[in-house]
């Protein structure tokens, strides 16, 4: 397989997960049109939502295009081997990206300067297709990051690629309601039914559920929680603005407000790398 196939495959994979999620997202809205459910407030929401891909990809082009560039460079001067791209390769690739992505997703949770960017894809009331769409501005570049070792354990940089786009396409259709529990699926893979939890507030569902296409990394790292009752989504303190802007960088002008009120190197470095709700006390 060359690195052209494995590309347009991805590409592939991408516009399947889009055309599913579309489809989920136009049954939702019909059937809220429906029940009379389809408020002002909701389209507000979706919109929202959506105007996140605003900057996240003014920085993508900007930014990530020629970052990514490191990836190629690094293969060819520092790595001296490199995996060949066969389908044994990219089904160790998609297992590689899964589990990355567990800690990526997890660190962004616990680390507050991480979780500035990562909250504003959970700052939403709603759950619903568009969620999913919903990103911190510099989110890619932590995933950027942490997806760099894939390179050092001699896999391409188009073969790296490849998992990673089908591990976020795989969670396209994972943001719905509409969609109930499935059965040993959910013991096995992320569901929506197990994504629910991961957006919800409750102090039961608080930084549960990380996973990406599996479900196992949680199970393994003792982060799974099952959906019992409905989640009340959101962020855990009080945030339900609708301004993009606000919603794009919701969490800084708090961090900002910590900062300037540190007293001492230790307590900037807990504030920016400690977990978002560590305080003096702690």
């Amino acid at each position: 397989m060359t690195p052209e196939t494995l590309t347009n495959l991805g590409s592939q994979i991408d516009e399947i997960f889009l055309l599913i999620g579309a489809a989920i997202l136009l049954i939702e809205l019909a059937e809220a049109l429906f029940k009379g459910n389809l408020k002002a407030r909701t389209l507000g929401e979706m919109a929202v939502s959506a105007s996140t891909q605003i900057p996240s990809i003014l920085i993508e082009v900007l930014v990530l295009t020629g970052a990514y560039g490191v990836f190629y460079i690094l293969a060819e001067t520092v790595v001296p081997w490199e995996l060949p791209i066969t389908w044994w390769t990219i089904l160790l690739v998609l297992v590689a990206a899964d589990f990355t992505y567990y800690w990526e997703h997890r660190i962004a949770h616990e680390v507050r300067l991480l979780w500035t960017q990562h909250a504003v894809h959970h700052s939403s009331r709603d759950f619903n297709i568009v969620t999913g769409v919903r990103f911190g501005p510099l989110e890619g570049v932590w995933s950027m990051i942490t997806h760099l070792p894939l390179v050092f354990l001699g896999f391409a940089p188009e073969v790296i690629f490849f998992g990673l786009v089908v591990v976020l396409a795989y969670q396209t259709w994972l943001h719905t309601e509409m969609i109930g529990k499935l059965g040993i699926l959910d013991r096995i893979l992320n569901t929506p039914s197990n994504h629910r939890v991961h957006h919800g507030a409750d102090d039961k569902y608080l930084d549960r559920n990380y996973g990406g296409i599996t479900i196992l990394w949680d199970r393994l790292f003792g982060t799974f929680q099952p959906e019992e009752e409905r989640p009340r989504y959101g962020l855990k303190r009080d945030f339900d603005s609708r301004n993009p802007v606000v919603v794009w960088f919701s969490e800084l002008p708090g961090l900002w407000h910590d900062l300037r009120r540190a007293r001492t190197a230790h307590e900037v470095w807990m504030r920016l790398f400690g977990r978002p709700d560590w305080t003096p006390d702690c």
